[in-house]
């Protein structure tokens, strides 16, 4: 008897007219808007200038769509170029298909070109940007949800993903909703990379590499559930290979970077004025500039009463000079003429 299960959409592309929209290109688009709008909140607040995450994601994200989709085409190549296959599809993004591993690489590429053209240091940058980039992966898998892919293992768990299309060789049935599972740890993820960011004051990429790790971790036990075909190495899957090799250059940099660079930067953005942020260092200074100036008037209105005071004396002696001066004239006077 069933009596719960997580529904598949009927379809994964609305028209609105001869315009499609398409949920998997939705749920990037979105992911996108939120990494940028949360690592400009993170970018203020570490003394950067408004506008310079979204600058530099210009870069980035072009770069990172064409990393993932490379690494998805050569990791999957069967699908495009063997007989029978269509090697334009290739070429079709919104029909799903982009690698984390190849977007995060070509993605720190282009993101590297932007901060270059800045003077902005890359690990910084990273550090900023690092938790929305899980939360922008975390709204991305539900792309995987409206394409009805990747899912896992059949189950009879009450959270069991229905698989209703028939397409691509799919089975049917009830599966382990591994788009869901992978949703929920990189929110976890992004958590982590801000409380311990908080916690530790991560610089230098070390925050970045914290969510390359932690992601690898749930990436790994995320994919050995997937029933997808995949290409085997010593009976793992090849993205299990790839998120235990980086998982273990991620732990190394945070160990080395760590003993050579510890600390955070003291300024990530060479000529940022703090007033441009938006955080507390910019509340600071805007309280510390009205006392300084409070104080300097104050300290001026006292030096123009004590001029004032020590002028009124110096008038008042001369007076008094003066009288007596008249007064001795007077008494001479009358001595005279006596």
């Amino acid at each position: 008897m069933e009596l719960a299960y997580i529904p598949s959409p009927s379809r994964g592309v609305l028209y609105l007219g001869p315009i499609p929209l398409r949920g998997y290109a939705f749920c990037i688009i979105i992911g996108v808007f939120v990494a940028v709008w949360l690592g400009n909140k993170r970018w203020l607040a570490r003394g950067g200038r408004v506008g310079t995450v979204a600058d530099i994601a210009v870069w980035a994200v072009p770069f990172g769509l064409v990393g993932g989709r490379l690494y998805h085409v050569i990791t999957d190549y069967e699908l495009y170029f063997t007989e029978g296959r269509d090697w334009v599809d290739a070429f079709k993004v919104w029909e799903g298909g982009l690698g984390i591993w190849g977007a995060i690489s070509l993605g720190a590429v282009g993101a590297w070109i932007g901060c270059r053209r800045r003077g902005i240091p890359l690990p910084a940058y990273a550090d900023a940007i690092a938790p929305g980039i899980a939360l922008a992966q975390a709204i991305g898998r539900w792309g995987n949800w409206f394409n009805q892919e990747l899912y896992g293992k059949p189950t009879d768990l009450p959270w069991a993903l229905h698989i209703t299309s028939s397409a691509d060789g799919r089975v049917p049935g009830y599966y382990h909703p591994t788009f869901l599972y992978e949703s929920l740890w990189c929110i976890g993820v992004a958590l982590l990379v801000i409380w311990a960011d908080r916690r530790f004051t991560l610089g230098h990429g070390r925050a970045f590499a914290l969510y390359v790790a932690a992601y690898c971790v749930g990436r790994a036990w995320i994919e050995y559930m997937r029933v997808d075909d995949a290409h085997h190495i010593l009976g793992l899957r090849l993205n299990d290979w790839t998120a235990l090799i980086v998982f273990l250059l991620a732990v190394t940099y945070i160990v080395v970077s760590a003993k050579k660079r510890p600390g955070r930067e003291e300024v990530v953005e060479p000529g940022a004025d703090v007033s441009d942020g938006e955080g507390e260092p910019e509340g600071e200074s805007k309280a510390e500039t009205k006392t300084g100036a409070k104080t300097g008037a104050k300290d001026e209105t006292a030096a123009d009463e004590e001029t004032s005071e020590a002028a009124r004396s110096e008038d008042a002696v001369e007076d008094e000079d003066e009288a007596k001066g008249k007064d001795g004239a007077e008494a001479e006077s009358a001595g005279k003429k006596s």
